[in-house]
């Protein structure tokens, strides 16, 4: 986990869609601050007394990771309060970078798009070779799903039963110590869901082989 500089192209970008080619970068994926949010606390059995110490843990724990020329995309639910609540918290993450994908929490945030360096309901990026779609909500299916593209999530404040074998994961900082997580530590994860993956549907197609009749293969 180095502080490589990011370089990011958007080679398109339309109502609340965008497509992002990351070339090199440290990159870091997190989501659900709900920064000033009380009722979180008490909502998702988060360990705290009050938001400030809430807003502090989240803060602190961004900004040892994320360093200013790093690249962030945040999966939505920022904060709760008005504009200059919104500023304040903003101006206390030390990264440059943000892409903010949309969340249902972000009403105020939604009208202060220009603090963030790019804004969407739904970005497919690129990171290398590896695609990926961000969205706030987990998806069933998503572009290129069976090609080995990657769905990161929020929402569900690590809520949502983990398929071990689709390649989606909640990155919330509920479901991560309060921390966002770096693209190498998701990668280690997707490696192991993809490995599972691969020898179901070994096991799947073994299975059909060896099926000798049509009914049993409709079962399968």
């Amino acid at each position: 986990m180095g502080s490589a500089e990011a370089m990011v192209l958007i080679s398109d970008q339309c109502e609340g869609y965008s497509c992002i080619i990351v070339i090199m970068a440290d990159t870091w994926f997190t989501s659900d601050f709900h920064l000033g949010h009380f009722n979180i606390i008490r909502y998702c059995n988060r360990p705290f007394a009050d938001t400030r110490e809430m807003d502090e843990v989240i803060v602190d724990r961004l900004n040892a990771s994320v360093k200013p020329n790093d690249t962030l995309y945040f999966l939505g639910d920022f904060c709760l309060g008005k504009h200059d609540n919104v500023a304040a918290y903003r101006n206390r993450l030390a990264c440059q970078t943000i892409h903010f994908v949309d969340g249902n929490h972000d009403k105020t945030t939604r009208q202060l798009q220009h603090l963030f360096s790019s804004w969407s309901s739904l970005s497919e990026i690129h990171i290398g070779k590896q695609g990926i779609v961000l969205c706030h909500y987990a998806m069933k299916v998503w572009p290129n799903h069976s090609r080995g593209a990657w769905q990161l999530y929020g929402h569900s404040h690590g809520n949502l039963p983990d398929d071990p074998i689709s390649l989606a994961m909640d990155v919330g900082v509920d479901s991560h110590d309060f921390r966002p997580w770096h693209f190498d530590e998701i990668q280690a994860v997707m490696k192991v869901k993809a490995e599972a993956k691969a020898a179901h549907i070994e096991k799947r197609n073994a299975a059909l082989k060896s099926a000798d009749t049509p009914g049993i293969r409709e079962l399968l």
